[in-house]
């Protein structure tokens, strides 16, 4: 779920770009005299203005806060009576990017990109002790925190769902955030193992005793042989339990 929120907010925010370049074309929201505090101004409005437009499918809880950088202060931009904000090909508003800004209509035409930083500041798991690269990650070893998402475009795993149980793929230190890439699910059973069979159907549940066939993942299907001979294939919960939908 975490980890669409880039995405979806890409899209959403792509769907308002095109009015709002024409807003601001419109508008003369830049000034005659382009000052450094005006075009910053210029474009930090339309960022704001982007973002808001594409929250409202996304994460509602995530605190959005933007940065606009400067443009050479050796560079003078001569007067213009249209301009443009938009957002350069290949580029996202997360994290570090590039906004630009360009002359549509003045005795010289020019172009120009800002450098912005996009926060996203909300709730995530945080490492807080050491965790060894194979080890399984508990509830022990993580804190929720106030985290900025943007600090790397990989995906936040917020659900305990999506970590817990899971083993770490490289070693984690204290402080780093629980991200995409850093595990995987885990393996507790190889196949030979006996393991309880959970066979779950309309208003019932029994359990029995089975023969895995395959090893067996966390979150993952294995197939496993009954106690009265039958093949089937269910979802492992476990270190020893697989559970079969009926």
């Amino acid at each position: 779920m975490q980890s669409s929120f880039r995405s979806r907010l890409s899209r959403c925010i792509k769907g308002a770009v095109g009015t709002l370049l024409i807003a601001f074309g419109c508008s003369g929201a830049l000034a005659q005299t382009f000052s450094q505090a005006t075009l910053q101004g210029s474009v930090q409005s339309w960022v704001a203005q982007a973002l808001e437009a594409g929250k409202g499918t996304a994460d509602s809880t995530l605190r959005l806060e933007v940065e606009v950088g400067a443009i050479d202060t050796r560079l003078k931009l001569a007067p213009c009576t249209r301009t443009e904000v938009f957002l350069p090909p290949g580029t996202k508003l997360w994290g570090r990017s590039r906004v630009g800004v360009r002359c549509l209509e003045g005795p010289s035409r020019w172009n120009v990109t800002l450098p912005v930083t996009v926060n996203a500041w909300g709730k995530a798991w945080v490492v807080k002790g050491q965790v060894v690269a194979g080890s399984m990650i508990s509830i022990s070893d993580v804190v929720e925190a106030e985290v900025n998402w943007s600090e790397d475009s990989a995906g936040v795993l917020v659900e305990p769902s999506l970590w817990l149980g899971f083993v770490a793929t490289r070693p984690l230190n204290t402080g780093q955030t629980l991200r995409q890439g850093m595990v995987r699910p885990a393996q507790v059973f190889q196949a030979g193992s006996q393991v309880r069979v959970v066979a779950q159907g309309p208003g019932f549940q029994v359990s029995s005793d089975g023969q895995a066939l395959s090893a067996g993942i966390v979150g993952q299907s294995a197939r496993v042989r009954l106690d009265n001979g039958r093949v089937a294939n269910g979802i492992v919960l476990d270190v020893r339990t697989v559970k079969i939908e009926l």
